[in-house]
């Protein structure tokens, strides 16, 4: 039976008869010659001393690899005989046959050592709760966003919860949709331009809305605020032409405007003296004015006005005073604060002025009387206007639901100093500029002849006096050619 040299040296033979074919078949086809049903090992040892090694198994690819390099680095002149000794020891733990066995240490060529592969550390798996908590938080939280615009949006286009207060709004020419909305959001109406523009286009009504003059409440839904401003609603309705001349009083209007039924003079005082409609000038007046017969007298501005039978109460108060509102400019307000006044002030004076004065320049004059006046409130603490005198005895007098004398004497300014509480009728825009204008003059006193219309200016109080003679001779010569003629006739 062959021993595991001869095998060996075998196989070393017929590799190197055969260097020339790749060594990876050759060694295959040796491997394969090599399997032999059982192979007997001789029990001989060598006489030789043979040091205790460790078990080594070998693969079979091992060993394969091993023997290609070996093969691979020896020259061709070398033989096998002069590369290995002629026997091998055996080792008997070993669970390979002798022909795999390892050679001694000394005996075999010096090999590369081959690396084991690196074993892949498993990566520990990550939870997934972490993400899947913090998604679900963001749709949580986007949920409730997205919840929360839908209400505020929604209540807005519903108009829940929204004032009921009536509001004038004005159209005007060629204004796009965007314009109405922002105009509608200033005025409180909607909070969102966007969204009514982008509702408006989607019931596309963009090119319906009508210029002009609509009365919306913000408790109205879209649908309702659209409907109403591509609406004309005096179309089917009487329209009034109804027209304040300068000078009279709040309880004139009122009466003009029942006889042209509009509306009631009850519900008129009520609504025009209520306020709080949002207008800028509406900011101006005293919270809680002392002594103040009617609020708003002397804010029923002077004017032609377009209403219509049996019109809303409260519709008719904003065109009003939407009008004066339109006429205190930015250059009037400016010019107010310039000469120290308060709005209502402004139009107490002015009021004085109109009534006592019928022409803009003969208000100029009159004006400069009363300024010269309240600069020298030392020497002249009193306006000693006659109508004053007049409106309190005439007007407040008869109308006051409980007499107070102390409101009567605090508009008379021939019994109380400086401007009275308030208006004494509706001043017209020549009497406003002409307190505005606050004309210099040396004029202190002035008088005026109510059978020409002239008015005489003084600076002293003796010429005053003299011109009051005057004007009283003027008069008496007048009475008496008026009787001589009507005794001719």
């Amino acid at each position: 039976m062959p021993n595991n040299d001869d095998l060996i040296n075998d196989i070393l033979n017929e590799l190197d008869s055969k260097k020339s074919s790749p060594p990876e078949d050759d060694l295959e086809e040796l491997l394969s010659a090599s399997s032999e049903p059982e192979i007997e090992y001789s029990q001989e040892l060598p006489s030789e001393e043979i040091t205790e090694e460790p078990d080594i198994s070998v693969s079979e690819d091992i060993f394969r690899n091993d023997y290609q390099n070996y093969y691979n680095n020896e020259s061709d002149s070398q033989s096998a005989e002069e590369s290995y000794p002629e026997s091998v020891p055996y080792q008997e733990n070993n669970n390979y046959p002798d022909e795999y066995a390892y050679p001694a240490e000394n005996e075999y060529p010096p090999q590369r050592s081959v690396p084991r592969k690196k074993k892949k550390k498993k990566k520990k798996k990550r939870s997934r709760l972490p993400g899947v908590l913090i998604l679900t938080t963001f749709i949580f939280a986007v949920s409730i966003v997205l919840a929360m615009v839908i209400i505020v949006f929604g209540r807005d286009m519903l108009g829940i919860e929204k004032s009921d207060t009536t509001k004038l709004i004005v159209i005007e020419e060629g204004a796009t949709t965007e314009d109405i909305a922002q105009q509608l959001k200033d005025e409180g109406i909607i909070k969102s331009p966007k969204f009514f523009v982008l509702f408006s286009r989607l019931r596309k009504s963009d090119s319906l809305f009508i210029p002009g003059e609509h009365f919306i409440r913000a408790n109205m839904a879209y649908e309702t605020i659209i409907q109403t401003l591509t609406t004309d609603e005096e179309q089917n309705k009487n329209v009034v032409e109804v027209t304040f001349p300068e000078g009279i009083t709040i309880f004139d209007a009122a009466k003009i405007l029942e006889e042209n039924k509009v509306c009631s003079q009850e519900d008129f005082m009520f609504y025009f003296n209520a306020a709080g409609y949002g207008f800028e000038f509406e900011d101006m007046l005293p919270v809680d004015p002392q002594l103040k017969f009617k609020p708003m007298e002397g804010y029923v501005f002077p004017d032609t006005y377009y209403l219509y039978e049996e019109m809303d109460p409260e519709k008719v108060c904003q065109k009003i005073y939407l009008n004066f509102n339109n006429k205190l400019t930015p250059d009037r307000i400016k010019r107010m604060e310039e000469l120290q006044l308060t709005l209502d002030e402004l139009i107490t004076f002015a009021s004085i002025v109109q009534k006592e004065a019928s022409t803009p320049n003969m208000m100029t004059m009159v004006a400069s009387v009363f300024w010269n006046r309240r600069y020298n409130s030392d020497e002249f603490p009193k306006f000693e206007s006659d109508p004053t005198s007049n409106y309190s005895n005439y007007v407040i007098k008869p109308n006051q639901d409980v007499y107070n004398k102390a409101m009567i004497e605090a508009y008379d300014t021939y019994l109380s100093a400086g401007l009275p509480p308030g208006a004494i009728c509706n001043p017209g825009l020549d009497a406003i500029d002409a307190v505005l204008k606050c004309q210099p003059s040396d004029y202190f006193y002035f008088i005026a002849n109510i059978h020409t219309g002239e008015t005489f200016f003084s600076a002293t109080l003796e010429e005053h006096t003299a011109k009051q003679e005057k004007i009283k001779e003027d008069i008496a010569l007048m009475e008496a050619q008026q009787g001589e003629g009507n005794g001719n006739e």
